[in-house]
């Protein structure tokens, strides 16, 4: 008999005998699609998974998160069922970022199995409060702009591009996502403990000039600051192999860390 398909968390790349797994949450407006072309670029013995929010590609029959906790909730629990087939790296790009943090954090108060890295992407730390520069999308913004938002940004696929039905849902989905983000709001006092990558661009205006020392703020273990080429999303190639720039991919493997 075959086992159902896992619709929340999206295994896109298996290994024959798998060290870890990227675990990866995703940004804005974006579904699991973004993740699947890395299947091609992680090393050899690491598993790929990206996390499907709900409202969304195999949960479209799902309710959209109605705020930021609730999304939360959800992503933490989709995260420690990742973790049950053994280590793995937490990764979130931009929104995704704030949210891999707020999840980090979330496991680490449950005692469940944390990651042996959080790599962060592309986000300003969470500590210095929602600002105007961080939403964008903006909840104003015509259905046009999202749209040009969406193709600059690749969240859409060529088929949705030419089906006024198939941007009617990919609209409703970005939406929905400005709603959540636009209700986050940091708790001061939390850190992580686990080793923290931050990887921001050098031409991305979004980003606070001291955005790496914010970030190193929020740590309490082993910190770095990558910058790489490009904008929010980096250039093209950047992004296409953006896992190669993840040391702990390529770390021995930690001995598994169960709560605190």
């Amino acid at each position: 008999m075959v086992a159902a398909q896992d619709t929340t968390v999206v295994r896109s790349h298996r290994a024959s005998n798998p060290s870890r797994t990227l675990v990866c949450l995703g940004f804005c407006g974006g579904g699991t699609g973004p993740y699947h072309a890395w299947g091609g670029v992680v090393p050899s013995d690491v598993d790929l998974a990206a996390i499907c929010y709900p409202g969304r590609e195999g949960r479209f029959l799902e309710g959209f998160a109605r705020n930021w906790d609730e999304l939360a909730d959800d992503a933490t629990e989709a995260v420690l069922s990742a973790a049950t087939e053994g280590p793995y790296v937490l990764f979130g790009h931009s929104m995704g970022g704030w949210m891999a943090f707020d999840v980090a954090v979330r496991i680490d108060k449950r005692g469940g199995a944390a990651p042996e890295a959080l790599v962060v992407s592309s986000a300003n730390a969470p500590s210095r409060g929602l600002t105007v520069k961080d939403m964008f999308p903006d909840q104003r913004d015509a259905d046009e702009q999202l749209l040009g938002w969406m193709r600059t940004h690749g969240l859409m696929a060529e088929h949705v591009l030419n089906d006024p039905d198939l941007q009617e849902m990919a609209l409703e989905l970005m939406r929905a996502d400005i709603r959540v983000r636009d209700t986050f709001a940091h708790h001061p006092g939390h850190r992580v403990k686990i080793p923290l990558q931050v990887i921001t661009g050098e031409n991305d205006d979004v980003i606070d000039p001291d955005a790496g020392v914010q970030w190193k703020n929020l740590s309490l273990g082993d910190y770095r600051h990558d910058v790489l080429p490009g904008g929010h999303f980096y250039t093209p190639d950047i992004w296409r192999r953006l896992p190669t720039f993840i040391p702990a991919l390529t770390a021995p493997t930690s001995p598994r860390s169960e709560g605190r």
